[in-house]
């Protein structure tokens, strides 16, 4: 039987306060799809995409990517199991200063030794990477730009060009759209989707706008209160559905119009 891609079982994290971020959550991805997480501001979404490369360390529980269980690795071996999770954040955690390639370039930290991140003596093969994913997200020509030229929407393209720089078996993106306007956003999840669809690995995305994740991710998580509360198609999350993730909802859940893949 072939194992799960990515599989959680009994995640939980306590913050010590009397807080549950997260209360036993437990699923599985056993094909390359987008998942999309949403629930109410503090109902765990961000802690969940933290733990699973632990950014957040979990209190308990158990985070199995291509098998291997990540909360017990040790510092080398999560330094290494890092390399199979790209993910791209709200904030872009883009460095200023830097150009849009040498950004991208970071991408592969994890695999060259300290003395070539800190020069940027990447090989050939690397670079021709980079420009290859500058091209695929809409930059090409943008690479001498430095990032704090950029708009919000181009930097969370280099964002995602970085985050596949590493050749990662999993991609999590904490709210990505949260800071860019709608058409934008519409723009980031059309090419967010495209390339998970191109690259057959499974990723998790933080997502607050329902309709965006109707719109583009084949399956959904809601979370409420740390719990994991819905897990299903997107053409299954009725109004009843969305009251019971966000405890009353009155917006139009509407999907906007499907748009093809980058």
């Amino acid at each position: 039987m072939t194992k799960p891609l990515l599989e959680i079982a009994g995640l939980t994290k306590d913050y010590g306060t009397g807080q549950r971020a997260l209360d036993s959550v437990s699923f599985a991805i056993e094909s390359p799809q987008l998942v999309g997480v949403i629930g109410s501001s503090g109902a765990g979404k961000s802690t969940l995409i933290r733990c699973i490369n632990r950014l957040v360390e979990p209190t308990s529980g158990s985070v199995r990517l291509m098998g291997t269980d990540i909360p017990p690795l040790s510092r080398a071996g999560l330094r290494r199991m890092r390399r199979q999770i790209g993910m791209i954040f709200q904030e872009y955690n883009l460095v200023e200063r830097l150009t849009v390639m040498q950004n991208v370039l970071t991408g592969r930290l994890g695999y060259v030794s300290f003395w070539t991140s800190l020069r940027y003596r990447y090989g050939e093969e690397e670079i021709r990477h980079a420009y290859a994913l500058l091209d695929r997200v809409g930059l090409s020509g943008f690479e001498n730009r430095r990032a704090d030229a950029l708009s919000g929407g181009q930097r969370q393209r280099v964002g995602i060009a970085r985050a596949l720089m590493q050749r990662p078996k999993l991609l999590l993106l904490d709210e990505p759209t949260a800071s860019l306007d709608p058409n934008t956003s519409r723009q980031i999840m059309q090419l967010a989707r495209g390339v998970i669809t191109e690259e057959k690995m499974p990723a998790l995305i933080n997502i607050h706008d329902v309709a965006l994740a109707q719109a583009f991710c084949d399956r959904i998580i809601g979370m409420r209160n740390g719990r994991l509360v819905f897990d299903g198609d997107p053409a299954d999350l009725t109004r009843d559905k969305l009251a019971d993730i966000y405890g009353g909802y009155d917006d139009n859940p509407a999907p906007i119009a499907q748009e093809e893949p980058a």
